[in-house]
């Protein structure tokens, strides 16, 4: 697929802020959408809602491959438990109509809203001519993925779920490489890149693409960051 040619070897952002926070403004996301595609770093973005993937769409179309998800606009306490992002077929073609490139979604084995079943929206996903993104947490969920016709796989939920909460809170390199080196499939490491350092390990892993999120676009975390350095005199 030519889309995928176009993000091998890349680093994509994922510009998303909560309703809460005051980067939510949508034009503050165009804002920092601006800063990072018409100085060319950037040729693809993950947006969360429709409002946002028709934003960007509108304003470079072709030119900027985004990875489309839907949400809630409060992520639950028991969030690693449950399947939110992109649950259903309906939060699907919401984000197709809104012009998304590629479609990702919870890939992982829990039960899903309204005991839909992860084959019928990926095979929904791929009727409407679209790139079916798995995010996953374990390398079975990424297998199961690759078998039921997914064309990406992403770390995006390793620490995030029951299974995982307790691997280290790092880049989950091993995970990348234990997919490459045993499936054929597009394969993006995402989740707790803060460092250039991150960036290069994860290719060394076999990563195909590298989301990067938070150490990019939530002032908030990366101020907390640096604060943790301040030494009391």
């Amino acid at each position: 697929m030519e889309k995928l040619k176009l993000l091998k070897n890349n680093i994509i952002v994922s510009l998303q802020a909560m309703p809460d926070e005051p980067l939510y403004d949508e034009n503050c996301i165009i804002a920092m959408a601006k800063s990072l595609v018409e100085l060319g770093f950037v040729n693809a973005l993950r947006l969360a809602g429709k409002r946002d993937i028709k934003n960007i769409k509108k304003l470079w179309g072709d030119k900027v491959i985004v990875i489309g998800i839907t949400k809630p606009k409060v992520i639950p306490s028991n969030y690693k438990e449950l399947v939110y992002i992109t649950p259903t077929i309906e939060d699907c073609k919401e984000i197709i109509e809104a012009g998304a490139d590629i479609v990702a979604f919870d890939a992982t084995l829990r039960k899903r809203k309204n005991n839909e079943k992860l084959v019928d929206l990926i095979n929904f996903v791929k009727s409407q001519n679209k790139i079916a993104m798995a995010d996953i947490a374990t390398f079975d969920e990424a297998k199961n993925a690759q078998l039921l016709g997914c064309d990406i796989v992403s770390t995006t939920l390793s620490g995030y779920t029951k299974e995982t909460e307790n691997k280290p809170n790092m880049p989950d390199f091993e995970l990348v490489k234990k997919i490459k080196n045993e499936l054929d499939i597009f394969t993006i490491l995402e989740g707790k890149i803060w460092e250039k350092k991150d960036v290069t390990l994860a290719f060394q892993s076999g990563a195909d693409s590298v989301v990067i999120g938070s150490a990019i676009t939530r002032p908030q975390l990366i101020i907390k960051r640096f604060r943790e350095g301040i030494i009391k005199q």
